[in-house]
């Protein structure tokens, strides 16, 4: 049964000594009853206490390490169900599969294309994380070879897939493979003896898979045993609906029922022969709860949009992301350049930005400090107004670097014209709507009305 925060606070120094960062023991203990913090916090808690605490406070789902490193993808661990509760800590794994069956030359053509699958987007470079390498030819010799290729070849994290003990033995057996820490995906009821034994000797997480949750959590309880902590587990269900139900039951039980035998990671394997069909369930796993997604599709403009959705979901909902609030160049400006303001939210500033650039017209573009939100948002909420705008101006001395006076606004705040121009003494004109049309806005507009007005 798990402990109360008073059961916890009993066994704590009492000294409200906020070394772990809250204001009290009490404050302390209540978040480690809702597995919110870890016991290794408080440095002054005895050892008995930490063995009694310690599977006691643990995260409700295992964090499991993939590969060693900075470049190491960490998942699980997570605390909630929904997003806006709290916020999801560890992005989901993204993986491209990979058969032992290809050719030399389909090989190397295969991981030159995913290892560019890498994205800049709102000012962040997202990309895959990992390889799976799948034993489709059931021979040994083929997957350690193309294992071997792949980790010498490509700067990605591995996955060796196969349910035959012998084989994966064979591809560890390379030189430095091991060392990488790969996840051994494969274990099952028949062979989770050998493949712990693998996992164990080679300290590599291991991926355990089945049709039952029920077998799922005999197993991990067996594996366990085995010396084996880190596991990722794969609910192989019939169909989209079954799938989504198994991973969704899987995270209930971890987080709602404190179930340990189910509290791992998860990871899902996607193979649907249409482009479209096989994105869109990988979003929807992503969503509710993979913790790693395996992919045959690797075309860019079917990865950019999964790559987006993990962005998106992995973001904290409290905290909008936002660029630093300061004046921009785009381009080779001149005393000349347009210059036209939008706000500090991440996705509305690189919006801009990507069309000004299209536009080939150099340009500067004021970032007004909105605290991380839209135009519409941001004025909305008064966090937008003349006042703020004409702070922004006169912090950057943007009037400094320009021989004239004109400022290109944003077509939703067309309302603010005259109080901004009372407000600066600038002559105000009013730009489209959405970014889309900055470009053309520029080269005609703005030649017409502002470069030679």
């Amino acid at each position: 049964m798990a402990l109360t925060g008073l059961d916890i606070y009993k066994l704590l120094p009492k000294t409200n000594c906020k070394k772990c960062g809250r204001p009290t023991c009490l404050a302390f203990a209540m978040q480690l009853a809702q597995k919110k913090a870890n016991i290794d916090e408080c440095p002054d808690v005895s050892e008995q206490a930490k063995q009694t605490l310690g599977a006691a406070s643990a995260p409700p789902i295992k964090l499991v390490t993939i590969g060693a490193g900075d470049n190491a993808l960490r998942v699980g661990e997570e605390n909630v169900l929904f997003r806006h509760e709290e916020k999801f800590y560890h992005p989901a794994g993204v993986a491209v599969a990979v058969s032992d069956r290809l050719s030399e030359a389909e090989l190397d053509k295969k991981l030159k294309e995913v290892s560019a699958l890498r994205f800049h987007r709102v000012g962040t470079e997202i990309g895959i994380n990992l390889v799976a390498i799948q034993n489709d030819s059931g021979d040994k010799d083929a997957f350690a070879r193309v294992s071997q290729k792949v980790s010498s070849n490509i700067n990605l994290l591995l996955i060796l897939a196969s349910q035959s003990p012998e084989a994966m033995a064979q591809a560890l057996s390379a030189d430095g493979l091991a060392a990488k820490r790969p996840l051994l995906y494969g274990a099952n009821n028949q062979n989770f003896e050998s493949m712990a034994k693998l996992a164990k000797e080679k300290n590599c997480p291991l991926g355990v898979h089945s049709t039952s949750l029920e077998e799922l959590a005999d197993l991990t309880e067996k594996i366990k045993t085995l010396g084996v902590s880190e596991m990722v587990l794969n609910y192989q269900g019939n169909g989209v609906r079954d799938v989504l139900q198994g991973l969704t039951r899987l995270r209930r039980a971890a987080l709602r029922k404190n179930f340990r035998s189910l509290g791992f990671p998860t990871i899902t394997f996607l193979n649907d022969q249409d482009p479209y069909g096989e994105i869109a369930q990988a979003s929807t796993y992503l969503a509710k709860y993979a913790g790693i997604l395996v992919l045959h599709s690797y075309e860019p403009w079917q990865v950019l949009p999964l790559l987006t959705v993990r962005q998106n979901i992995y973001t904290d909902p409290q905290k909008p992301v936002q660029v630093q609030p300061k004046l921009y160049e785009v381009g080779q400006v001149t005393p000349d350049s347009p210059v036209l303001f939008t706000t500090n939210f991440s996705l509305t500033y690189y919006s801009v930005e990507g069309e000004v650039e299209a536009s080939r017209i150099p340009t500067y573009i004021l970032a007004v400090d909105t605290e991380g939100t839209s135009v519409l948002t941001a004025y909305s909420g008064d966090k937008l107004n003349e006042k703020v705008v004409a702070k922004a101006m006169n912090n950057t001395s943007v009037g400094e670097r320009l021989k004239h006076k004109k400022l290109i606004i944003p077509g939703l705040v067309a309302v603010m014209s005259a109080k901004l121009k009372d407000e600066t003494g600038w002559d105000i004109l009013v730009g489209p709507k959405e970014a889309s049309g900055l470009p053309s806005y520029l080269k005609t507009t703005w030649d017409r009305h502002g470069k030679k007005g």
